[in-house]
């Protein structure tokens, strides 16, 4: 029986994160995971029990978890930072920029519960600036998976990585979009559909949402490129400049505000290459954030296979023009 992308569902990449990282850690004692108080939510109760010498509780104080990690890492540990991504990436930003990023520690960030994840309990908790953050801080490579394979090929290839990376991972059960023997590069992002009127650019839990549009616009005729931009930084410009030389549209999307995320990076590649393309950005707006769950949201926000469709159609509608 033949694979179909966005037709199995798998699990939460944030498990995948986990048995994947107890993995890494059975084969080297120099693997560690350190956390605040978040090993219950980081899915890290197993490993705890198998490697309990390996993993290093800090509690919840996000700026001493960076600035320990940053210190084990100095010594040649490979250490994974784990913690809810929307206090990591704020409430130790300054640790993040000048223990890891400016000292070039190799520390893996691991944000978890990233986005809306956190869904009712609302913008304390939705870390929907964390992409915009890191990527003004020099030396930090940035990866949103946005299924179980991109999730366990970027926690092994992290853990090779001699610089300072960023994980971002959600909560829900994510579908698989790949094929077997898909080969995955950091940098490098990955085409999940061809398409040659519109091009879904979009990263993480985003992604499969872009691929159920894709679909639906198939059914009238639209043909819609996919493509899973796990890699925000380094961004793959040449992905971006093919879909604006190759489709009519763009749409970008991600579970970030339109500020500093991908959106707005591709926006630069473009206008700095001279690439003139009907370009959309779909993510969230300079608002306060509705409260709701994650599918709420983003069906409130257009993050929908719906919502997605219809940007694209008036988007296509406005070239014909």
């Amino acid at each position: 029986m033949s694979f179909e992308p966005g037709t199995e569902l798998g699990k939460a990449n944030l498990d995948v994160f986990a048995e994947t990282l107890l993995e890494l850690a059975q084969d080297n004692p120099d693997v560690l995971a350190v956390t605040s108080d978040s090993r219950g939510s980081g899915k890290l109760v197993p490993y705890a029990a198998a490697v309990p010498d390996q993993l290093v509780e800090i509690g919840i104080a996000e700026q001493n978890l960076v600035g320990v990690a940053a210190g084990l890492a100095s010594t040649g540990k490979i250490v994974f930072a784990v913690s809810p991504a929307s206090f990591l990436t704020a409430r130790a930003l300054e640790q993040i920029k000048n223990d890891v990023c400016y000292s070039d520690q190799p520390v893996k960030l691991v944000g978890i519960s990233a986005g809306v994840s956190y869904g009712a309990l609302g913008s304390t908790h939705h870390s929907i600036h964390d992409l915009a953050a890191l990527r003004a801080i020099h030396n930090c490579t940035i990866i949103v998976p946005a299924d179980n394979f991109e999730t366990a090929e970027a926690v092994k290839a992290a853990a090779r990585m001699f610089h300072p990376v960023f994980l971002r991972f959600g909560k829900r059960p994510m579908t698989h979009l790949h094929r077997p023997g898909t080969a995955f590069q950091v940098g490098k992002s990955l085409l999940v559909r061809e398409g040659s009127d519109v091009a879904f650019i979009a990263t993480g839990e985003t992604v499969i949402h872009a691929l159920l549009a894709a679909t639906d616009l198939e059914r009238e005729g639209i043909s819609a490129r996919v493509v899973s931009m796990h890699t925000i930084r380094p961004l793959d410009t040449d992905a971006i400049l093919a879909a604006a030389d190759e489709c009519r549209a763009i749409v970008t999307v991600e579970e970030h505000s339109c500020a500093g995320g991908l959106g707005e990076a591709c926006a630069a590649v473009l206008m700095q290459a001279n690439r003139h393309v009907r370009f959309r950005i779909v993510g969230f707006p300079d608002e306060d954030t509705v409260t709701g769950s994650q599918l709420e949201i983003f069906t409130h926000y257009g993050i929908s296979a719906q919502g997605l469709a219809g940007t694209a159609r008036k988007l296509l509608a406005s070239t014909d023009q």
